[in-house]
């Protein structure tokens, strides 16, 4: 289960995503819990491996750890902090990556680069996952944020992208920056967003009932039905096994119908079972 990382969203009432995974901790046993994803702009690294360290010791283990450069500037300006153009932010997210891995794996931290620097800091009690807790490196940026996925990610997301075509293009961008730093593109597991949100019924009538109480006002039902995974359990699992076919083992899926379960257990009862 993902959380969002957003100090304000427009006009809606958001959880700041740490204090409430911490808490999620507490009252769950099995699911695995991250944040999809952490802004590096927020936090600072070090403070940020503590943090995440601590989330995984008291979940047991269950820590997903993913984290972005920061996209949306309103909320930066609201909060007083600063949002510098996307070379910097990009920059200051592969060193907080480095910084948040030698916390969580070495006795005594020191770093010194442009943006961040550590000396002889100690990161106690260790993530409980060795080596440490999966990093997953969000942003499809083909030329600043891959060579980072390359280089530190075991998973990617590159959030919800409109075709085949291009997901199969992005995946030979990462694969020449992974050949580049020498390291493995088979070792980072493949994700992906098979929709911008998902939306699943049994007919297909029922299916246009629910696209159209979500479907934004200036778009047709035609269109949004485009960038959605919307089917019904058997046109799911199709689309499902068209990226499973490309060796993705890790989905996305953002049920637009929330926070009724209708649509999700419908999912896992006639997609995900059939698919396993």
């Amino acid at each position: 289960m993902w959380l969002d990382d957003h100090l304000m969203y427009k006009n809606s009432s958001i959880l700041e995503c740490w204090t409430t995974l911490s808490a999620l901790s507490a009252v769950t046993h099995r699911i695995r819990l991250g944040t999809m994803v952490t802004c590096n702009t927020f936090r600072n690294p070090a403070l940020l491996a503590k943090m995440a360290a601590t989330v995984d010791v008291v979940s047991s283990g269950r820590l997903e750890f993913a984290i972005g450069a920061g996209v949306q500037e309103d909320e930066h300006v609201a909060y007083g902090l600063s949002f510098p153009k996307s070379s910097v932010r990009i920059g200051r997210l592969g060193e907080a990556v480095e910084i948040i891995k030698k916390l969580w794996t070495e006795e005594k931290a020191s770093y010194r680069g442009k943006h961040y620097s550590l000396s002889e800091a100690v990161c106690e009690p260790k993530p409980l996952q060795k080596p440490h807790p999966p990093i997953t490196i969000a942003g499809a940026g083909e030329k600043l944020t891959m060579p980072i996925a390359a280089q530190h990610a075991d998973r990617f997301d590159w959030g919800y992208l409109p075709s085949m075509a291009v997901y199969k293009h992005k995946l030979g961008v990462l694969k020449r920056h992974c050949a580049e730093v020498g390291r493995d593109f088979e070792a980072i597991e493949r994700s992906c967003w098979p929709g911008a949100q998902v939306f699943i019924a049994s007919d297909r009538k029922a299916l246009e009932r629910k696209l159209e109480l979500r479907k934004p006002a200036d778009m047709s039902l035609e269109d949004f039905e485009k960038i959605c995974l919307a089917g019904t359990p058997d046109e799911c699992a199709q689309a499902i096994r068209a990226y499973a076919d490309l060796g993705v083992t890790f989905f996305m899926l953002f049920f637009g119908d929330l926070p009724s379960v209708d649509g999700l257990r419908l999912f896992a009862e006639a997609v995900a079972k059939t698919l396993k």
